[in-house]
């Protein structure tokens, strides 16, 4: 199925989704159970991808040590003012094995969903955890040497890194899944990629899961590479990414992989074979709230942009309503959804939900929508329907002084996208706390001796604009703080 060449993605928090569906109907509900209006209004969104995250069956161990741990009840209390002990489902990535959750109907209801989807024209995304397993995944048993083993002296100076498991081969001590530099996930044991017969395994379960979707969220993909693994835990290991992206893909041609990554290592994944990398560093300067930054965020090259996946909130992060200002979230969105890459938003971003869902909770807080939220994100949603927007060509700006000793262009982020039918677009962001000015220089070399139409999709201005000074000088803009346009430009001519 091909795809626009900048997509949208959609998360969906399965879990807290069918236990919404199960309130409004009074009984348990199954993927199944999903609306087809649901889908409809994806697509109508324009969304292409949509990732269904923690479809995968979770087991009792994994729920167990949810339950008890005091910091994580803490969260659950703040999150759910009413929570119940059944809300704690365990984490989704603490997997007891890759089948479709009995509770949500199976393998079945997934390739029920996927149809539908598909008759949508859009595109399913699961998970692959290649991290760690379910402390009650039967490899623990079966093949306790695919684990990181510790020892005793390890668990009595480490109890938050190891811990005690049962294998037939009698009592081991295995290591926590973790990263090198917080403690060990309880819920969780580390896989040994120094061993070459749980790569192979590991390999086996992304084969499968790829005949049931059309692309995976890899979780911390970068904890698998040689280089990582080897200073988290002293281990060599093989390259496990090149062989797997490679394999799948040349299986399934047009499968897609992103990578879950931090530590300045998207690059290093995007070149072992996947087509997105997050890019959290775009997130982190957004957050920071300058605008040199961001815009020198955007000076690297368009096949490393690309291929990231830009994003405001997800399951990791805290809820953009709550991190950003009202006027700075719309900025910021702005500046992520409208660069090049994958555009990625999270199940209640739209509708400006405040609270952040734990992965161990299988219910989250009922909350107003955003009304003003709201009809921002609709309307950012349909310009990205644009196909300028979509399959166009991107540019990013110099924005000049307005006036001699004037600095306040420096709080400007501006670029342009040129698409089919000679659609021309200006996004322009004033990233800043106070009015700036400046003069953004135009990138199109035909404006001169024509007039031409500022119209903003976003707001209600509209210029009208000399081409002889436009290429001259540049489109002059006084923009409050945080304020944005995204402009149509067209010539009557």
């Amino acid at each position: 199925m091909a795809g626009p060449r900048y997509p949208s993605l959609f998360q969906v928090n399965t879990r807290v989704r069918l236990s919404e569906l199960s309130a409004a109907l009074r009984r348990p509900a199954t993927l199944d159970d999903v609306p087809d209006a649901e889908l409809d209004r994806l697509a109508a969104d324009g969304f292409d991808l949509v990732w269904l995250l923690g479809v995968w069956q979770t087991g009792e161990a994994a729920r167990r040590v949810s339950a008890s741990n005091e910091g994580w009840r803490a969260e659950y209390h703040r999150v759910l003012p009413d929570f119940r002990e059944s809300d704690v489902c365990g984490s989704c990535f603490a997997i007891r094995d890759y089948r479709v959750h009995a509770d949500f109907g199976g393998d079945a209801a997934l390739a029920r969903l996927r149809g539908r989807l598909r008759e949508r024209g859009l595109r399913l995304i699961l998970d692959f955890v290649p991290n760690h397993m379910a402390p009650d995944h039967p490899w623990v048993a079966e093949h306790p040497d695919w684990f990181v083993a510790g020892n005793e002296e390890l668990l009595a100076r480490q109890p938050q890194n190891y811990a005690r498991a049962a294998t037939r081969a009698g009592g081991r001590v295995l290591a926590y899944g973790r990263d090198p530099y917080f403690d060990g996930w309880p819920d969780t044991f580390q896989l040994n990629y120094g061993d070459p017969g749980l790569q192979e395994a590991m390999l086996g379960e992304l084969k499968r899961i790829a005949t049931q979707c059309d692309g995976v969220r890899c979780d911390m993909a970068m904890l698998v590479l040689p280089e990582v693994f080897e200073r988290t835990w002293g281990i060599r290991s093989a390259p496990f990414w090149p062989r797997a992206t490679a394999t799948v893909k040349a299986d399934i041609p047009g499968f897609l992989f992103m990578a879950e990554v931090y530590w300045d290592l998207e690059w290093t994944l995007q070149q072992q074979g996947f087509d997105y990398a997050y890019d959290k560093r775009l997130y982190d300067r957004l957050e920071h709230g300058h605008a040199r930054p961001v815009r020198e965020h955007f000076f690297a090259g368009l096949d490393f942009q690309d291929r990231l996946a830009r994003f405001l909130e997800n399951h990791d992060e805290p809820r953009a309503a709550s991190t950003f200002a009202p006027d700075v979230h719309r900025a910021a969105a702005v500046l992520t959804f409208f660069s090049p890459g994958l555009r990625f938003f999270h199940q209640g971003q739209r509708e400006g939900r405040r609270v952040r869902i734990p992965v161990h909770l299988g219910r989250g807080p009922v909350e107003t929508p955003d009304a003003g939220l709201s009809a921002f994100y609709g309307g950012l949603l349909e310009c990205l329907k644009d196909p300028a927007f979509r399959d166009g060509q991107w540019q990013l700006l110099d924005c000049r002084p307005a006036w001699d000793g004037n600095p306040t262009c420096d709080d400007f982020v501006a670029f342009s996208w040129t698409g089919p039918g000679d659609r021309r677009r200006l996004v322009v962001v004033n990233y800043s706390g106070h009015r700036s000015q400046c003069y953004v220089a135009m990138p199109w070399g035909d404006l001169a001796g024509r007039h031409w139409y500022l119209t903003d999709r976003l707001g209600p201005d509209a210029y009208d604009r000399s081409g002889d000074d436009l290429a001259a000088r540049g489109l002059y803009l006084d923009l409050r703080a945080w304020g944005t346009h995204v402009f149509t430009v067209s010539c009557p001519d």
